[in-house]
């Protein structure tokens, strides 16, 4: 029997064992002979992550019956949260309360937490303000106001003549808006480049810094399944924590505007709210340039975290007493690859990538077709395609060099303080460092190599990088050869390790009692690595900085021509800004199957005994392994959504057109991840956490009674 592609496609995905055959079958149907030569785009793939200032009302109230006014919008906009620089988050009662997910603060829990408490494993309620624990260097940010700055930062970039100078006016002037706008308003001004820089604006933000843990469950809850969960959906887990923003006198802040909870969530095929600050996507960049990344930056970029990941998975699996440290890792990387590893596979798809190509015809046309916008805009794409061949004849070398600062054994860290002794100490004395002078030099010697080193750690991260590298530069690489004897992998690692002269204490006290020069110039692996790699990746930096900032000017004005030829039909790409998308809660047909819109606490419980009860990755909680009586498992804990989102939207809340929560968004499902070059509705979805579900465990799980008053209510 014929197997479904799709099924492929998500098995590939989860194992990351992906090649170009691998693609998207669900967005063109399981049964539907795909035509290549038939495929065309629409503007809807570049889905609807609206700027406040730019929301589709017309379009709304076509769709849903819903055209929200102003006043609703502004409530809406200051209602939203940026979450500490990373995620998104949201004001829930008039007293300051805070709603996120768990994993956007997951690994600030350490720093709040008290002797003989696992605050990873077991979660936290302060059952009283006195008991809710300030967060260290944790803050907020509110969006107060959105003005547009184009005029004024275009006018200062033409006056340059070329593309270093046009950056540098650019530049100088967006410091000079923030600056000003800053000392006028009191509030952190930032100015946001759209469409590549076919339209500014200025955001003015008001920070809280005084930010509280309010509850935060176990982990096993807010991350079922783990890594291996993460970007799928049927999902089943409850990925939130609540937090406390403080004023200067150490009280809830009061705040005007927050959202309400629901009380009765929302339906399928009911229009929902996604508001939240998506990170970067590359929806309205040139097929020369996904095709760039492509075949070197996400390629290389997928490698480095794959090697990472292994490494601390398999520490996690031999050093069980450490299992929260390693856990944070596991999910860290393990989200880095699978993300990576999904927009690869969109890459990599013909059918996707023939959209791609369309659309770019399409715009070339219409600019090719208008006389002056021809002459403005028609040689942007053979400009963009010159800086592209360059950047990717230095890629290789570049990010192979650069592994080094993601794959971190610390003897190469040892090497370059090596190095900066021997270069110092050939100095006259007069001319050193006052941390090589005599009086200083014999604890400067021993502050080169660290008391403790884990051997295991850094042997793993040296075959990783062992790995990497040769992976990438290839074995007749002249820098492979002189480094790993013509040893490859493992075989590399443990050689250039045994060669070392700064692999153990011992050998570091003869090696830097060596005279400067012979240190310098020793045959040293890591010496050797670390000297080369130093010189060449500033020599690389220059060359690619300078690629870049043309890359730059290309890419604003292919925005601006964008802009110019379908205007504020189709939304910017994601800047790490507020935006509010729209949308329904509606399943799927995935895997040859369908995925409902909703799903319950039965399939939390499915999934625990399923795989045996195990820990890893399903288990659950002791406060979890038997369901509470109250608890109804036909309460929805989960749903997906055609809202448009992608990394960054974590923590955003998902509401209704009454403005009241109905959930919270925590990521997508592995059709998702196409979404950072392209929006296909048919199987992309948000992942939430449905309100409704999340109360119920407050209430009969947590028994967090204060906490739910307050939500209920909208206030302590």
């Amino acid at each position: 029997m014929q197997r479904n592609k799709a099924h492929y496609f998500i098995i590939a995905v989860i194992l990351m064992f992906f090649s170009t055959k691998n693609n998207f079958l669900a967005q063109r149907g399981f049964y539907e002979p795909l035509e290549i030569d038939t495929v065309g785009f629409n503007l809807g793939e570049f889905g609807s992550m609206w700027t406040f200032d730019s929301v589709p009302i017309l379009k709304w109230q076509t769709k849903y019956n819903f055209s929200p006014g102003k006043e609703w919008l502004d409530k809406v906009m200051k209602s939203a949260l940026q979450f500490g620089g990373g995620c998104s988050a949201a004001f829930v009662s008039e007293d300051g309360l805070i709603m996120t997910n768990h994993h956007c603060g997951r690994s600030t829990l350490k720093l709040v937490e008290k002797e003989g408490e696992n605050l990873l494993r077991d979660g936290f309620f302060a059952e009283t303000l006195e008991e809710e624990r300030k967060i260290p260097g944790l803050y907020v940010d509110q969006l107060e106001f959105i003005e547009d700055v184009t005029d004024s930062i275009k006018s200062e970039t033409a006056k340059g003549k070329t593309a270093a100078e046009k950056t540098d006016l650019k530049n100088a002037k967006i410091l000079e808006l923030e600056r000003n706008y800053s000392e006028r308003t009191g509030l952190l001004c930032k100015v946001v480049s759209l469409y590549h820089g076919g339209k500014y604006s200025l955001y003015g933000y008001k920070r809280y810094d005084d930010i509280r843990l309010v509850m935060s469950p176990d982990f096993q809850i807010a991350a079922t399944g783990w890594d291996w969960d993460n970007f799928t959906y049927p999902r089943y887990e409850l990925d939130f924590a609540f937090y406390r923003a403080y004023d200067g006198e150490g009280k809830p802040v009061k705040v005007d505007n927050y959202f309400k909870w629901s009380k009765n969530g929302a339906k399928e095929n009911e229009p929902v709210f996604v508001v939240g600050r998506p990170g970067r996507t590359y929806r309205l960049i040139s097929v020369a340039e996904l095709n760039y990344l492509r075949e070197k930056v996400y390629r290389f970029l997928l490698k480095q975290f794959n090697e990472i990941y292994y490494v601390y998975f398999r520490l996690f699996q031999n050093r069980p007493e450490e299992e929260s440290e390693y856990l944070r890792q596991i999910m860290r990387w393990g989200n880095a690859r699978k993300s990576y590893a999904g927009r690869l596979a969109a890459l990599n798809d013909e059918y996707i990538m023939k959209k791609k190509t369309a659309f770019e015809n399409d715009l070339k046309s219409k600019i090719h077709s208008d006389e002056s916008l021809n002459a403005e805009y028609g040689f942007v794409w053979d400009s963009i395609a010159t800086v592209i061949n360059k950047l990717k004849a230095t890629a290789d070398e570049y990010y192979a060099l650069n592994a080094r600062s993601a794959i971190k054994p610390v003897y190469f860290n040892i090497a370059k303080k090596i190095i900066r002794y021997a270069e110092q100490m050939k100095l006259p004395e007069t001319e050193r460092q006052e941390d090589y002078l005599p009086e200083k030099i014999d604890s400067t010697r021993a502050e080169i190599y660290p008391a403790d080193i884990d051997e295991e750690l850094n042997m793993l991260l040296l075959k990783a990088h062992t790995k990497y590298i040769q992976s990438v530069l290839g074995e007749n690489n002249k820098l492979i050869k002189d480094i790993y004897g013509g040893r490859k992998g493992i075989n590399g690692a443990v050689y250039v390790f045994g060669k070392s002269g700064i692999t153990s204490r011992e050998k570091f006290n003869n090696f830097i009692s060596l005279p400067p020069d012979s240190i310098l110039n020793s045959n040293d692996p890591f010496i050797r690595f670390v000297k080369y790699s130093e010189n060449k990746i500033d020599s690389l930096r220059l060359i690619r900085q300078e690629l870049n900032n043309s890359l730059d000017v290309y890419n604003e004005l292919l925005g601006g021509a964008v802009y110019q030829v379908y205007g504020n039909k189709i939304p910017p790409d994601a800047t790490l800004t507020l935006r509010i998308s729209d949308g329904v809660i509606k399943g799927y047909e995935y895997n040859g199957t369908i995925a409902p819109g909703k799903t319950t606490f039965y399939g939390l419980w499915d999934r625990y005994f399923s795989f045996g009860g195990k820990t890893y990755p399903w288990g659950l909680h002791e406060r979890w392994k038997t369901p509470p009586p109250e608890l109804d498992l036909a309460t929805p804990v989960g749903f997906a959504s055609t809202n448009d989102i992608v990394g960054g939207n974590s923590g955003s809340s998902v509401i209704n057109r009454n403005a009241e929560i109905v959930g919270l968004v925590h990521d997508g499902n592995i059709e998702s991840l196409a979404g950072y070059i392209i929006f296909l509705e048919e199987n992309n979805r948000t992942v939430a956490t449905d309100s409704k579900g999340l109360i119920e465990a407050l209430k009969y799980v947590y028994k967090t009674d204060r906490l739910v008053d307050e939500l209920i209510h909208g206030k302590l």
